[in-house]
């Protein structure tokens, strides 16, 4: 059984950085496609950043691009999201999601292609 565990959220200043990490047992994300998401109040789930199992390429939405990236480690327990100037319109729930390694592209940014879900970590980003 495939488990996810964000960790890292917290409260910072708007221009700083923060890295979020999640942890997944019951299968790594050598075959699973990984990814966040992020939900404000009264806004739906929106997509931040994947990464495909198969070579490793990373994705990231209009929203953040440029400013956050996501990685995972060498043996692939373990993903990353640093995320760098941050703003005020950042904040919001960060989700990790994995997802069948055959994701295209195009398929990336749909809730519904994630078969496992962490629990969520809150990320305030607040003078």
């Amino acid at each position: 059984q495939v488990q996810l565990v964000e960790s890292g959220g917290g409260l910072v200043v708007p221009g700083n950085s923060l890295r979020l990490s999640c942890a997944i047992s019951g299968r790594t994300f050598s075959t699973l496609t990984m990814a966040w998401f992020r939900q404000a109040p009264g806004k739906e789930r929106e997509f931040v950043a994947a990464i495909k199992a198969s070579g490793g390429t990373s994705y990231a939405g209009d929203s953040v691009k440029g400013r956050f990236t996501v990685s995972r480690d060498s043996g692939r327990t373990t993903g990353y999201l640093q995320m760098n100037g941050l703003r005020p319109e950042d904040t919001a729930v960060y989700y990790c999601a994995a997802g069948s390694g055959r994701l295209i592209t195009s398929s990336l940014r749909y809730t519904s292609n994630y078969d496992h879900w962490g629990q969520g970590t809150q990320v305030t980003v607040s003078s």
